[in-house]
This record gives C-alpha cells, structure tokens and sequence, in this order.
C-alpha cells in the first residue's frame, strides 16, 4: 500500500560561515551576524518537527569547510539528537565545501544520519515509507565528472530520489562542479532530484521528475538577496504530490536603489531612501535587514553627492537605525550618479571655468604631466593608512591611469565649490 507523507530538501547550509561586509562598521550587530547560519539552521529543524516530516535531505555543503574547532560538529549533532527524538532521519551527500578531503575533524553522528559514500553512488532503501534514495557526495572539492551516469536505475515500486550537488549546465557565480544536464537526470526514471550547489531557488523541471534546487537558508553576503529556506515535499498515495518554499533565514540581504535624476537636494534624496527603506522593512516580517543602497541617475546633486558622500552614508545608516528600531543595518553606500550638466559645452564658453577645464582636459593627455603628478604624490601615498591605500575605492600613486580615471572626480569638485562660491561657470 502507497503511503502518504513529507519531507524536507536542503541545501547549502554553509554552518558557521562568517557572514561578509557587516563587521567592518562600527556598531553592526556582531553576535547577530556570526549566530545567522546557526539561526536558520535551527529553524529547520523546528520546521522539520513542526510539520512532522518523515526525513530531511541535505544536499551538500552542510558547513563552510573544515571547523575551527569541534563546536560546528557538535551543535550540528544536537540538533540531529533533536530530530532522532522525533523519529526524522536525515540524509545527507557532501558537497564542494564539506568535501571528505577537507573536514579534518570527525565526530559520530547519532543512527538518524545517513551519509552518502564519496566513492560511488550508493542508495538507502526504506521499507515502510516505500522509498529509494540513491546519492553520492564529493571526495574532493573540484568534482569535474557527471556522477549521474553512475547512479542506479530507479528502484521500481518505490518513490525513487536522487541527491546530487551540482552545478547542471553551469549558473553564473558559481563554480562548474559535477556537471549533468536535465536529460541526464531525466533518463533515471527518477520521481524527484534533490540538488544542492546553486544558491537561488531554482525549479529546473516542474514534474516526472521535480528537479530543484532549494537554494541556500540563509543568505550571506549582497550577492545572496531576498528570502532563504527550504522545500517542503509532500508525498500522496506514493507521488510528489506538492513542492512548498519554507523561509527560514534571520537576516535578509536587500539591495535598495535610488533613482536621484529628479532629486532636487540631499534632504529628497534622503526622504525618498526613508521611503524605500519603509517598505523593504514590511517585507521581511521582523527580520534583521542588511541592506546596500545604490543611488544612481544624473543628478543636480551629483557634484554634492560626492563632496558630502560621508555626511550621506551616515545620515542613511541613522535613518536606517529609526525605521528598524535597530534592525535593520546598512551595509554599504555606492554613489553611481552622473553630472547632469554637458562639461562640453562648458569648455567653450569664455569664462573662468572653462578655463580651468581645458587645462585639466590637457593633464589628461599629457603623459609627461602625469608623470609630474604621480612623483608629487609619492610621498602623499606613504603617508596614507593602509585601509585607504588598498580599498577599492583607494587611489594608486604608481599608475598614472589611476589619474585619469579620477579626472572627471576632479572636475565634479571644481563645478561644485565654484558654483556653491558664485563664480561664473
């Protein structure tokens, strides 16, 4: 007789990963950021036993590499003590960055974990709820070969499922891992494919079979925005009945755009990022919020933007304290705008401006005052703090296209200070 019942597919839990681009800031919330993968870790499990599922399916990369120390093992065997309380097994393959050749450290695992071999594709049959499970994880962390085409055939008269980390025909930021194509996956005659390596919920065939990727549960730095979990399967009468996201992330990552092309003044600029902050903060249901403000356009505030830019981003992470209460932190500020008046035509007028302008344009082009310049600046570049001289954003005085790349910066502060002191532009 057919059962009917449910289970969980997870993926990329990345245990213990340090969370990236939040610590750098005085007053981020350190305990909260470090605390984030262990967070929504146990919101799995909580969902788990919540909704009495039968098992879990972890497909790979259940922690960030090897452990610091035991601590990442054990509070991964507590929760699966949890779990065994409840009669849910787990199963789990190891993925790229849990590989068997990079965890050094082992502990053992209570009778409810089932891992996969790194040697061969193996399957776990289970009796009483019908099922075949067929899996392999990764012995190394660059895993080059299809290892769909050494998985079993479908076991008949069970609901047969494959767990797989990989990279399918291949997803942009992500590493080519354990390559195969949906036809591969399809040609097992396989009811569902639990994959795990792809860090975006991605459905990459609807049904007979369902092939997904949950994406990970708890996003980690800007590149990973938006809501984080897990799927919920429910099985009836020995069919993938319905596929389910579950959210289970504690911090969310947001990018916040702000179109500054018709903002008149900072205080504009700064009401319409209230704005906006305001609705990404109903969105997330009392989550912590990390946020990126990216505020681009041509601008009549442009030339301010970038003489003010400190005095903007802090006045954006207060804003961001008082709309949050505290949870919500921004993480960085980038000024993409562009001047809004034609320098061009500016060069032919005859003023004082134009003057100054064309002497610049002529800096530009001439290697030999280049050179001038980047001896001059020799001794300024020494005397810089590290941070600046190395940050992204930092100027480097042994290139003379670092120069010309900061020329038209150069010309946004002249058009600025002697507009704002009333000189004729």
């Amino acid at each position: 007789m057919s059962l009917s019942f449910s289970f969980i597919h997870a993926a990329d839990i990345h245990l213990d990963s340090p969370l990236t681009g939040l610590e750098q800031y005085e007053g981020a919330p350190v305990d909260k950021i470090r605390s984030a993968t262990r967070e929504a870790f146990k919101n799995l499990i909580d969902t788990a036993i919540n909704n009495e599922v039968s098992f879990i399916i972890i497909a790979g990369d259940l922690y960030d590499g090897d452990w610091k120390d035991y601590n990442t093992g054990l509070f991964f065997a507590n929760q699966m003590v949890r779990l065994q309380k409840e009669n849910i097994k787990v199963y789990l393959i190891r993925g790229n960055h849990d590989a068997a050749s990079l965890i050094t450290r082992e502990l053992k695992l209570p009778d409810n974990v089932l891992e996969f071999s790194v040697k061969e594709a193996e399957s776990y049959i289970d009796d009483d709820l019908r099922i075949a499970i067929h899996g392999q994880g990764f012995a190394s962390r660059a895993v080059e070969e299809n290892l769909v085409k050494n998985y079993p055939r479908r076991h008949e008269g069970y609901l047969n499922i494959g767990i797989l980390h990989t990279s399918a025909t291949g997803s942009e930021g992500h590493e080519t891992y354990a390559p195969c194509s949906v036809e591969d996956m399809k040609g097992l005659g396989y009811d569902y494919w639990a994959l795990g390596h792809i860090h975006l919920r991605e459905l990459l065939h609807e049904k007979d079979p369902v092939i997904l990727f949950p994406g990970n549960i708890q996003g980690r730095h800007i590149k990973e925005t938006g809501d984080k979990g897990c799927s919920i399967v429910k099985v009836e009468e020995g069919m993938v009945d319905s596929v389910d996201h579950i959210s289970l992330d504690v911090l969310r990552w947001e990018l916040c755009e702000v179109d500054a092309s018709e903002v008149e003044s900072i205080d504009e600029l700064m009401n319409a990022a209230r704005e906006l902050l305001e609705i990404k903060y109903q969105q997330v249901d009392g989550r912590f919020l990390a946020i990126r403000f990216r505020i681009y356009g041509s601008s009549k505030i442009h030339q301010e933007l970038l003489i003010s830019k400190e005095h903007v981003i802090n006045n954006l992470r207060s804003i961001a304290l008082d709309v949050g209460l505290g949870d919500i932190w921004v993480e960085k500020v980038k000024v993409e705008t562009t001047r809004s008046v034609n320098i061009d035509e500016l060069k032919e007028q005859n003023t004082p401006l134009a003057v100054i302008l064309e002497f610049i344009k002529e800096a530009r082009n001439n290697e030999s005052m280049l050179d001038d310049l980047l001896s001059e600046f020799q001794d300024i570049g020494q005397t810089l703090p590290y941070e600046l001289r190395n940050s992204e954003e930092g100027l480097n005085f042994n290139d003379s296209d670092s120069i010309k790349k900061r020329i038209e910066d150069v010309e946004d502060l002249i058009l600025y200070y002697l507009t704002k002191t009333g000189v004729e532009v």
